[in-house]
């Protein structure tokens, strides 16, 4: 099971469950392969983009382990 936080890094994310990119991009994180999106935590582009971060999480995670289950 993967778990993200809010201090995990989007890049990594990504690299773990590239089938995630879908969420970010729908609340406005359009440059995901940028080296300073793929360096920012789920908090940090949460604050950028007044994004809730947990709201964003439970989603994220629930994509992320969708496979898992």
């Amino acid at each position: 099971m993967i778990e993200i936080t809010k201090d995990t890094i989007i890049g990594d994310i990504l690299d773990v469950a590239p089938q995630t990119a879908p969420i970010f991009l729908s609340i406005g994180m359009h440059c995901l392969g940028c080296p300073s999106s793929r360096g920012e935590t789920v908090e940090e582009a949460c604050a950028v983009h007044g994004i809730d971060v947990d709201k964003l999480l439970a989603l994220v995670n629930e994509e992320a382990n969708k496979s898992a289950q």
